[in-house]
């Protein structure tokens, strides 16, 4: 049987997002595979992976808080504020600080705030992405965006190394972060190292390392369980006909999540419509009724 669902692996330095997917596909032998967020080359950590028919649930994966351990150096900012750039600007007062100024500096970033995205970024301005222009030499002015960051903890001090553990909303650049926290300290800083931890409910300790993928088929997550942070309703049988040909039903009983990540506005999000522990379509909620807005069949 066609493995259908999402698997979660640990992604090594080194390899790209696209490495891990293209070994993904070579050892189920899809062509249908995509993860739902990427981690640049240099960073490591939890990468999740659809596959099957279940690439069309990426979009719902993107809502999902992130968990991070960042190594930032300070005294020196890079062009693309991580350590794969150049050094545009150089600093010693970090020799100045002390454990708790760093803390305080980081404790400035918890809550919810403007960021601005990196020169070196997948942003896209003016028909244009932000890394092409950059390496052209001729860095946009890209718009800030809003995230949150709910937690943001120093868990070493190693002068000039910051060792941080932080929970940010989706969209959160953390070579942004480290970036900012230079800016702050007045000594410049960039990005050292990255890993991923957690996603939503999902922790890279569950994770398979990516080179050891050999049965991987009997690790994948079935799709009405990979999305287990999204309320759900059951359908009858003649509600799944229904559903199946794009027809709106009763609201019914919907019941909350099986799993509750913290941050996440349940009323804000689709509903999963299943029927004998299948995955039958998305829906959106319209008044007292549920309209499916993306249909799987029973997948």
């Amino acid at each position: 049987m066609t493995p259908v669902g999402l698997l979660l692996i640990d992604k090594p330095v080194g390899p790209s997002s696209h490495d891990v997917v293209a070994t993904v596909r070579r050892e189920l032998g899809l062509k249908r595979v995509g993860h739902t967020g990427t981690l640049d080359p240099f960073a490591s950590g939890l990468l999740l992976v659809c596959v099957g028919s279940a690439t069309r649930l990426v979009e719902y994966f993107h809502v999902l808080p992130k968990t991070y351990e960042a190594g930032i150096i300070l005294g020196e900012r890079r062009d693309t504020d991580d350590r794969t750039g150049a050094v545009v600007a150089s600093s010693e007062q970090w020799k100045d600080l002390d454990r708790s100024a760093v803390e305080e500096a980081l404790l400035g970033f918890e809550g919810i705030s403007e960021q601005r995205p990196p020169d070196y970024s997948a942003r896209r301005q003016q028909g244009r992405r932000a890394y092409k222009a950059a390496r052209d030499g001729r860095p946009m002015e890209l718009e800030s965006r809003t995230i949150e960051i709910s937690e943001i903890r120093l868990t070493s001090w190693s002068p000039p190394r910051a060792d941080v553990v932080l929970s940010v909303s989706t969209g959160t650049y953390i070579r942004a972060v480290a970036r900012d926290l230079g800016e702050r300290l007045g000594c410049h800083a960039h990005l050292d190292s990255l890993r991923r931890t957690r996603i939503g409910a999902y922790d890279v300790s569950t994770a398979l390392p990516d080179g050891q993928l050999a049965g991987a088929a009997a690790r994948v997550i079935a799709p009405l369980d990979a999305i287990s942070w999204l309320s759900r309703r059951e359908l009858t049988t003649e509600e799944r006909d229904a559903v199946e040909v794009g027809k709106a039903v009763a609201k019914g009983d919907v019941v909350p999540p099986v799993v509750a990540v913290d941050g996440l506005d349940g009323a804000a999000l689709p509903i999963a419509l299943h029927a004998r522990g299948s995955l039958v379509a998305i829906a959106a909620l319209d008044g007292d009724l549920l309209r499916p807005s993306k249909v799987f069949h029973g997948m």
